[in-house]
């Protein structure tokens, strides 16, 4: 009999801009042709696919589902538990999902429990601190320059533009401001590493498999120095993936084996990828973990599979199978 898989998610255009959000507000949501590949490339795997939609959707039909286990590519709306909402909504109805549970996306999205537990795993990222508002700055002179400041709590580079690369207590307080009252959340403020760029997918539970590395090129440049992933660059060409990245063997199983540290320090699920920065030395620092990495055709998955010879189907299909054998339903 053929399985129904059911496809959570939050469309770009269901989100209600408020008063005073920042225009990237809605940056984590998928476009209606997202939804449509996935579900398309779900359907060529041999399974039914029901649509469920956001977190407020799946509440409404809960009782009533009528799936196998749910493929979840929902973001939630807001707070730093949204990613959190449908895996838990899921659970406590006891039906299977694709991907990390509530407790790996929620210490993931917030930057700064996720650091401490890299900490604690003795994995490298940047240094840091994290302020409430500008007067939680001071006038200390212990900064060591050049920081970038983020959200805390985001992802999709939310926040992140041009600015938030700061030389001085001038530039950091005025870019601590903007994050803290835009988008209503401390700022975390890290270390600016100066190097490369480079992001690794993983797919899969008892053995993961850790996809070819891909290195991000901005205008051009390998060697990004001051240049950096931000949020104007995601939908413009001037950022592109190379795959695969052109390192020397060293830096790869460098990459590849904190990845895996990193996918197995926060227990995630089925798929999820690692965002780094090396430095000039060649010392690669985690930067964050995605266990919601996006499945767009425009972004690394779409690359990947190429790179390892599959189509992209058959990608969306490795991510699915380890759920299904995960829960059992293999």
């Amino acid at each position: 009999m053929v399985k129904t898989v059911g496809l959570t998610y939050d469309l770009k255009s269901d989100y209600q801009f408020k008063e005073g959000d920042p225009e990237d507000a809605n940056a984590e949501f998928d476009a209606l042709s997202t939804v449509d590949v996935i579900a398309d490339a779900i359907a060529a795997n041999g399974f039914e696919v029901k649509r469920i939609g956001n977190a407020a959707n799946l509440l409404e039909k809960i009782d009533s589902l009528g799936v196998d286990i749910v493929f979840n590519i929902s973001e939630g709306l807001s707070g730093r538990n949204r990613e959190s909402q449908v895996p838990v909504l899921l659970e406590m109805a006891g039906i299977p999902f694709v991907g990390a549970d509530a407790l790996t996306l929620g210490l993931t999205l917030d930057k700064v429990i996720a650091k401490k537990i890299f900490i604690a795993e003795g994995i490298p990222t940047p240094k840091f601190f994290e302020v409430s508002s500008v007067e939680g700055l001071g006038e200390q002179a212990k900064y060591n320059f050049p920081l970038i400041v983020k959200p805390r709590f985001e992802g999709s580079s939310k926040g992140l533009s041009e600015s938030s690369r700061v030389e001085n207590i001038d530039g950091l307080k005025k870019q601590v401001d903007f994050i803290t009252k835009a988008y209503k959340q401390p700022a975390l403020v890290e270390e600016f590493i100066s190097g490369q760029e480079f992001t690794v997918a993983i797919v899969g539970n008892e053995n993961p498999e850790v996809m070819p590395v891909v290195q991000i090129k901005i205008d051009g440049r390998l060697k990004l120095n001051d240049k950096f992933y931000t949020f104007a660059r995601i939908t413009s060409d001037r950022l592109e993936y190379i795959c695969p990245a052109k390192i020397n063997s060293e830096l790869k199983k460098k990459l590849n084996d904190l990845s895996l540290k990193v996918y197995r320090a926060v227990e995630c699920r089925d798929f999820g990828r690692v965002d780094f920065r090396v430095d000039q030395d060649g010392n690669p620092y985690v930067l964050e973990i995605n266990p919601l990495p996006s499945l767009s055709t425009e972004d690394v998955f779409m690359l990947l599979a190429k790179n390892i010879g599959i189509t992209y189907e058959q990608m969306v299909g490795k991510i699915l199978n380890s759920a299904m054998l995960r829960n059992g339903l293999g």
